[in-house]
């Protein structure tokens, strides 16, 4: 049980991380728009195409989807017949929640998928972060195909970017190597992670040691060289739908002369801005899909910036109404499947 004192913490710093994650958005918002008139982006923004506009929705839609289905891969040795709608209902509600509160939506969906389908949480936020450390390596790799396929260096013009990409790699690495020792020797690990860190703090062993558990529960999900090649291409698949719906976004705004490449560029760059710990990559997304439309491809501030607000503007509205259709609807399928079963019980 946690008492009263624990949930004080917890609550203080769930505000204190929203709080920072908002002051966050609002630094990155006043780089993207310094100088900008909103009224210039906004005339462009309110002339895009309908057509294109449901397009991107229909694309945005498809890579959630996609997601959910891997994530089915990844839980086939779980549960082989985990229900896809309960998979992409959980995440479209974790994507509503990141759009308020980072992070939080991965916890999120862990706890739904867990109710909803009778999983054990902690097993199920492992799972997410395998997702998560997937996602990571694939943006890597999408970031290194951006830098061959750009006509001007990005290296030059985002000097960070490279040695971004050596320390994540270099992070991931890591990552796996420790997850391998957790998977491999679990119970020796186990007992070295509550000795070291015991010395410390008692509590902070156990935590560290939950931590970890889930890790390797989540990893060791994944198995059989099906759902491993499944897994992969999908996440290929993921990837090439992010860069088909971010190339949509220039036909949106009746942008000229633009072609798949250019969107897998704006892809890979922006996604960086939604890893950083602002709502809905808020702020963060606008400025970078703004600093590489200028910096790479010429475009002005005011175009790049309507492009930047009207894609993410989409996003985030999907991601919340989607949340909010998804939950009441399962939610209420769950609890209805619950009551039929314990009134079964009780006849």
């Amino acid at each position: 049980m946690i008492s009263d004192n624990q949930n004080k913490i917890i609550t203080f710093r769930s505000i204190v991380n929203f709080v920072l994650s908002v002051a966050l958005a609002a630094v990155f918002l006043y780089i993207a728009f310094h100088n900008v008139n909103f009224s210039d982006v906004w005339f462009h923004v309110t002339r895009a195409n309908l057509f294109w506009i449901l397009i991107f929705i229909v694309l945005v839609l498809v890579g959630h989807l996609l997601r959910a289905i891997r994530w089915k891969y990844i839980l086939h040795s779980v549960k082989p017949d985990v229900k896809l709608k309960n998979l992409f209902g959980s995440l479209m509600v974790g994507y509503g929640v990141n759009a308020v509160t980072p992070k939080l939506g991965e916890l999120t969906r862990a706890v739904l998928i867990g109710r909803w389908e009778g999983l054990s949480r902690s097993s199920m936020f492992g799972t997410v972060i395998l997702e998560r450390v997937i996602d990571v390596i694939s943006l890597g790799f999408a970031i290194l195909i951006a830098v061959f396929i750009s006509s001007i260096s990005l290296y030059d013009q985002f000097p960070w970017l490279e040695s971004t990409l050596y320390i994540t790699a270099a992070i991931i690495l890591l990552v796996l190597f420790v997850i391998y020792l957790a998977v491999r020797f679990k119970e020796k690990f186990y007992e070295t992670i509550i000795k070291f860190f015991g010395k410390f703090s008692g509590s902070i062993a156990l935590t560290i040691a939950h931590i970890f558990n889930m890790f390797t529960e989540g990893f060791r999900s994944l198995k059989g060289t099906k759902n491993y090649f499944w897994t992969i291409s999908l996440s290929v698949i993921i990837m090439g739908v992010y860069a088909v719906t971010s190339y949509v976004g220039f036909l949106m705004l009746d942008i000229k002369n633009v072609n798949f490449g250019m969107g897998w560029v704006i892809m890979s760059i922006s996604a960086i801005g939604v890893v950083i710990p602002t709502p809905g990559g808020t702020g963060s997304y606008h400025t970078l899909a703004k600093s590489t439309l200028v910096m790479i491809y010429g475009f002005t501030e005011v175009i790049s910036l309507a492009y930047a607000f009207l894609t993410h503007i989409l996003s985030y509205i999907i991601s919340i109404v989607g949340a909010l259709i998804c939950f009441f609807i399962l939610n209420k399928q769950t609890s209805k499947t619950l009551n039929d079963f314990k009134t079964e019980s009780d006849q």
